[in-house]
C-alpha cells in the first residue's frame, strides 16, 4: 500500500493569478486592476495564455506605496536599514 501524497504548497507560489495577487496585497480585484493601470502595481507576465503576477514584484511595488508611517521591513527593502 502506498501513502497518498498531499498536493499542497509548503511555500508561497512565485506566480499569482489576478485574484490571488489582489488578495496578496489586501485589495479587491477592481482596486488591483486600477493599481495595475496606474502603475502602482506591476503588469503581469504572460505564460502562454495565462497572465501571472510575480509575487516578488508585488512585494517591491507594495513597499513603494506611501504609508502613514514607515515600518522596519519597508525601510530594509528600500535600503534605508535600521537607522533611517
Amino acid at each position: 500500500m502506498t501513502a497518498k501524497r498531499q498536493d499542497t504548497f509548503a511555500y508561497a507560489p512565485r506566480g499569482l493569478s489576478r485574484d490571488e495577487a489582489a488578495r496578496y496585497i489586501g485589495v479587491g480585484v477592481t482596486k488591483f486592476d486600477e493599481m495595475v493601470s496606474d502603475r502602482r502595481m506591476p503588469k503581469p507576465k504572460r505564460v502562454d495564455g495565462r497572465v501571472v503576477w510575480d509575487r516578488i514584484s508585488l512585494d517591491a511595488a507594495f513597499s513603494d506605496l506611501p504609508s502613514d508611517g514607515e515600518n522596519l521591513i519597508d525601510s530594509i527593502l528600500n535600503g534605508r536599514g535600521l537607522h533611517a
